[in-house]
């Protein structure tokens, strides 16, 4: 069973998604927040045995918004994986969010089965979406390209060097290749994919 917490300001976007994910008898909802300060507040009323593994966290929310939860969440709950479901292709702010230490993110507007999909991706083979536009963002950030907030000087060359395997992998999905087709297209594995994925993630994590 995957345990998952919903974070949204808006009932019916949490009800919305209750539904989606009601067609899995494999996910069960711990529990729902109604804003980043309130996700923490319920984090810590949990023994860590009944943490949620995976959080579908809104960004634009009142009080604290989904990129300051994502950033505390990440040091206070390394082992717990944060999804951003929002409404709007917002490639900035899920960036950003991304760089908080985001796994991914969704639309709200989903099919529920895509939706489904991606937590159990996420838990079960640590697969993450990237749209072609994130992947864009990180192909140029990750060559040395401007980072916001950060100088010239503090950029590290050592620490944005991607593989010849991940850059290739990053080029496809700017074409806006899945996970299937980049295997097809490069002999590999979709799961090969998957973990490359999560290797360029973890790099955006490092350098944010």
């Amino acid at each position: 069973m995957i345990r998952i917490a919903i974070t949204d300001d808006r009932v019916v976007n949490r009800k919305t998604v209750r539904h989606n994910l009601a067609d899995s008898k494999d996910i069960h909802i711990v529990f729902e927040a109604d804003n980043g300060e309130d996700f923490l507040e319920k984090m810590r009323e949990l023994p860590e045995a009944e943490h949620p593994q995976l959080v579908l966290m809104d960004i634009d929310m009142p009080v604290m918004n989904g990129i300051e939860a994502i950033a505390t969440g990440t040091i206070l709950y390394p082992h717990i994986k944060f999804l951003v479901l929002t409404v709007f292709d917002d490639d900035e702010k899920i960036f950003e969010a991304i760089q908080a230490g985001a796994g991914g993110y969704l639309l709200k507007d989903d099919p529920s089965a895509q939706l489904i999909e991606a937590v159990t991706t996420a838990i079960e083979h640590n697969g993450v979406p990237m749209s072609p536009a994130i992947a864009r963002k990180t192909l140029q950030w990750m060559r040395g390209g401007p980072k916001p907030g950060v100088s010239d000087e503090a950029r590290s060359p050592h620490d944005e060097i991607l593989s010849d395997r991940e850059t290739e992998i990053l080029k496809l999905m700017v074409e806006g290749l899945d996970y299937k087709k980049i295997a097809v297209r490069l002999y590999i594995s979709p799961l090969t994919v998957r973990t490359h994925t999560s290797k360029i993630y973890e790099k955006l994590h490092v350098n944010s």
